[in-house]
């Protein structure tokens, strides 16, 4: 049974292995429209956990509006910028970490490939711990245990849920997140409902300001726990579509689709928080299950729902593009196997987190900062390579080293390390006792140091991405230029390599 023209899947069509690698999808395979991109984007992003980022926001001492306002620019742009790189997948039918090689050269690009790898892993760990300690929480609130054997099971049935997903590959996911789309919608609509009487106005309207460096720390920090965190995988669903699909499409689907569940989340998520000091402080240490404290009892199990699955939505899109970037970072094994790897890697992270770390946000926040300044850099990089090119990618070239496109080119390499290095001398997480050697230039740059106003921040985020934009507009035009003048390669030579 084949798929019908807007991209949806006929009921009845037998799933199957994905057994694409980082090949390119050949024309005959390529289907939908941009606006079936929504449907990952938004399922990936509907999750509750966008109501905890109200607590994450208000917890750098800043007002609602303040935070509102940070929260949707930092959202958008991040976004939008996802919905940039999704474009190269239009353009070049082969996963992003491949696309990448572009500027990075073929082998060049396994530094990034590596960077990318370990931010989705990371993020696809602490998607999966959250479901857990959300369901033990559920589980205590209802008298039916929420000890170890709870977080054991529902860890298990977690990770088996986002393994069997990863491993199966696109059509599953897409078919998955689209059943999480409607599921998590109308449930999460419900819970707004619920607690809407909990919201106190004067309350959430007397929070007091906060400065401009703590509103530019708030923002970052969206940024990079929202669209930052995708980028390194935006072209991964983009790939399937027709080269015919128009990029203004591709850009606004995606952005939309990703940005508009967080969006409405994080509004509630504010007037809660801002609402509830005892709230507030429980989110920190469980973001998700600390939700039900202002739930009815008769509504736990349908919220252990909705949190899972959107969680789920989450994650089964970080280990699919996890094992897309282990397999670019040079690891020659088939993708269903990497995307197994990737689980196991995935669980033995949850595990950590359920049962031993004492302090989620503090690392959570470190993870997303440290990790967040390189993968900043590389996305300006390749944003401003995609801009200069003016014809689609060689596909071919994409994977000879003898290329185009060259092996291992010393700019984007040096020009990552430098806004990198840049980066991570601008930003600080005290929460997190392994990070305390961040922020060395905040002193030397008049910044006040590792405490002054300056401190959180995390302008070094924000440093990484123009430095690596406009250092590759700068360094690369030239070398872009003679790239294009080439004549095509042979693609199927390419691809064999």
């Amino acid at each position: 049974m084949a798929d019908i023209p807007d991209g949806r899947v006929v009921a009845g069509r037998q799933l199957q292995v994905e057994t694409h690698g980082l090949d390119v999808i050949k024309d005959a395979e390529r289907k939908g429209s941009p606006r079936t991109l929504f449907w990952p984007w938004f399922g990936a992003n509907v999750s509750v956990l966008g109501l905890s980022y109200g607590a994450f926001a208000l917890g750098f001492g800043i007002s609602f509006w303040q935070a509102l306002i940070a929260g949707v620019i930092g959202i958008v742009f991040s976004f939008l910028l996802c919905g940039f790189v999704a474009v190269a997948g239009k353009r070049g039918s082969a996963p992003t970490m491949v696309l990448s090689r572009a500027a990075y050269g073929v082998r060049g690009n396994r530094l990034p490939s590596v960077i990318s790898w370990v931010l989705t892993v990371g993020w696809e760990t602490v998607l999966c711990a959250l479901a857990t300690m959300a369901t033990a929480t559920v589980f205590d609130r209802l008298g039916w245990g929420g000890g170890t054997e709870t977080k054991v099971v529902a860890l298990v049935l977690v990770g088996a849920l986002t393994v069997v997903g990863g491993v199966m590959g696109f059509d599953l996911i897409m078919r998955l997140q689209t059943v999480i789309t409607v599921v998590t919608g109308v449930l999460t609509v419900v819970y707004i409902g619920l607690v809407a009487d909990q919201i106190h106005w004067s309350t959430v309207s007397a929070l007091p300001a906060g400065s401009a460096q703590e509103f530019i720390g708030a923002l970052v920090f969206m940024m990079t726990g929202f669209g930052l965190g995708w980028v390194n995988a935006a072209a991964d669903y983009s790939r399937y579509l027709p080269r015919s699909s128009s990029s203004r499409g591709v850009i606004g689907w995606t952005t939309f689709g990703a940005s508009v569940a967080p969006l409405l989340l994080l509004v509630f998520g504010l007037l809660l928080a801002g609402s509830s000091t005892k709230l507030n402080t429980a989110i920190a240490a469980d973001p998700i299950g600390a939700l039900t404290i202002i739930l009815p009892t008769w509504f736990l199990v349908p919220f252990a729902v909705v949190a899972v699955l959107g969680l789920v939505g989450g994650a089964v899109l970080d280990i699919y593009s996890s094992g897309l970037a282990l397999l670019s970072a040079g690891i020659r094994i088939p993708r269903y196997v990497a995307a197994f790897v990737d689980g196991v890697l995935m669980i033995a992270g949850s595990i950590y987190i359920v049962f031993f770390a004492d302090d989620f946000l503090g690392q959570f926040m470190g993870f997303l900062t440290t990790l967040g300044v390189p993968i900043a850099a590389w996305c300006g990089i390749m944003l401003a390579d995609l801009a200069l090119r003016r014809r689609d990618y060689d596909e071919g070239d994409l994977y000879r080293p003898t290329g185009r496109y060259g092996d291992v080119p010393l700019t984007p390499l040096l020009l990552t390390l430098a806004a990198t290095a840049l980066g991570w001398g601008l930003v600080t997480n005290s929460a997190a006792s392994w990070l305390t050697w961040q922020g060395y230039l905040l002193e030397p740059f008049g910044l006040g140091g590792k405490s002054g106003a300056w401190a959180y921040a995390n302008l070094g985020v924000l440093a990484a991405l123009a430095l690596g934009f406009l250092g590759t507009l700068a360094l690369t035009r030239t070398r872009v230029r003679s790239q294009e003048a080439q004549a095509p390669s042979p693609a199927d030579e390419g691809a064999a390599v």
